[in-house]
């Protein structure tokens, strides 16, 4: 007989707490392979393919397209050893113990739900406990019906036993909002406790003990205008610029650099032939090589421990405009690569950045960034720090200006270049010495050849 099993919308990773269906993959009736793609959906940071972890037939889906669920809704469910589609029991739940189930489930179960979310497969499940001390029996199977979007059920929260919590940012949230996990209830897979679930409890907290507010005068006509959602990348943007300018205590400092002779040598460099060399490519170098002098501004700070917390290798950031907003895809181990290398990890990442194909581990653990707002025909800037990290270097538009080159005035190429950091990380004279060497090595490529 079909064991009909429930498969949820699976915990996301990094801070992203729900998702837009944006197209459905398989409908009801069809007959799904272990990881299978079952639907596609965005997120505040990618489109993502989100394969399902059961083999079987599909008797429901829950949500149309276009509808946003939180991490832990159910998605779809399954039919596990249904015979065929269309069969009279396709869709019944089974009448099986809690042994029969999880025989069930480990043969029809990959655990492969979507790598590089965070995601724990049948290793990491933990059994509930109820309060009386005796296990909860497995839960009833989903019976078919027709499609409709289902809130996650809640389960009985976990009092004996460990906490089903795999994620440490999650443990480290419920510390940071003085929560205690064990009186938090999951809505993930086995009573799972997710981010999005210590976020809720930590608002139902607050709400308790806040006073009602008064009610407000309903806003006349003339005055209300259009209503955009924060939602998706730009509601992720949103969240993640309040949150630095909140947090981070930033400052700013900038100068201006005659560029001719960096430009000069890519331009000899593209002409020996081989892989072209991108601006941003030699500017990613530079950039490396005054972190390796300057490690404070490659680094982050760990308030709750009152500790900076310096990082060994530099993952670099750069802001890269699309039509779904703006996003920050990170070049991995940028000081070890060439400029050969960076020109096309460069390449790849915008053009998947363009594709809307970005995954979430090309988007998240950068150290530094690399903001080239010259693109935009802009001179200057002083960005906001793109939190966890210190420090954002940005780069206005390389252009002809009046500069006294040599002790005469000429028309060079001139660039202006700012620096952003968290003050917590250093002072002034460390940034101001980041900058320079910057500068330097921009008006005199040369310079690094010192340092290799």
């Amino acid at each position: 007989m079909a064991q009909v099993l429930e498969f949820k919308l699976p915990d996301l990773g990094e801070g992203l707490t729900e998702a837009e269906i944006v197209r459905w993959l398989v409908n009801v009736g069809d007959v799904v392979a272990i990881d299978q793609p079952v639907v596609e959906v965005e997120t505040a940071k990618a489109m993502v393919e989100v394969p399902c972890p059961y083999g079987g037939v599909v008797t429901a889906r829950f949500g149309e397209e276009g509808t946003e669920l939180p991490v832990g809704a159910p998605l779809l469910t399954v039919a596990v050893g249904a015979p065929a589609p269309g069969a009279a029991d396709a869709a019944a739940p089974a009448t099986q113990g809690a042994a029969t189930a999880e025989s069930a489930v480990s043969s029809e179960y990959s655990g492969n739900v979507l790598v590089g979310y965070g995601t724990a497969g049948p290793a990491a499940r933990r059994r509930r406990v109820r309060r009386d001390g005796v296990p909860a029996a497995s839960p009833a199977p989903v019976a078919a019906a027709a499609p409709v979007v289902a809130a996650p059920a809640t389960p009985e929260p976990v009092v004996d036993g460990p906490v089903p919590v795999i994620s440490p940012l999650v443990r480290k949230l419920a510390r940071e909002k003085g929560l205690d996990l064990r009186e938090v209830r999951g809505s993930g897979p086995d009573g799972l406790i997710l981010r999005a679930d210590v976020e809720r409890a930590s608002v139902a907290v607050t709400e308790a003990v806040r006073p009602a507010p008064a009610a407000a005068p309903a806003p006349s006509s003339a005055a209300v205008g259009e209503r955009i959602p924060l939602r998706g990348v730009r509601g992720a943007v949103a969240d993640k610029l309040s949150r630095s300018r909140t947090e981070i205590p930033d400052a700013t400092c900038w100068v201006d650099a005659d560029a001719t002779e960096l430009m000069a040598a890519r331009t000899a460099m593209n002409a020996a032939g081989g892989p072209k060399i991108s601006l941003l490519a030699l500017l990613a170098r530079i950039c490396t090589h005054a972190l390796a002098r300057f490690p404070e501004l490659n680094s982050t700070v760990d308030m709750a421990a009152r500790e900076i917390v310096r990082l060994p290798s530099v993952h670099l950031g750069f802001a890269a405009q699309t039509e779904r907003g703006l996003v920050v895809p990170v070049v991995r181990d940028a000081g070890t690569r060439t400029a050969e290398s960076l020109t096309a990890e460069f390449a790849r990442l915008t053009e998947s950045a363009r594709q809307g194909t970005l995954t979430p581990a090309d988007l998240t653990g950068g150290t530094f960034t690399l903001n080239n707002y010259g693109v935009f025909g802009v001179d200057g800037s002083t960005p906001i720090v793109n939190h966890p990290e210190a420090a954002m270097l940005g780069v206005g538009r390389i252009i002809p200006k009046p500069w006294v080159h040599q002790g005469e005035l000429a028309v060079r190429q001139v660039v202006q270049l700012s620096l952003t950091f968290d003050h917590r990380v250093c002072d002034g004279g460390t940034a101001g010495g980041f900058l320079r060497y910057v500068a330097d090595c921009v008006e005199h490529p040369s310079v690094l050849l010192r340092t290799l």
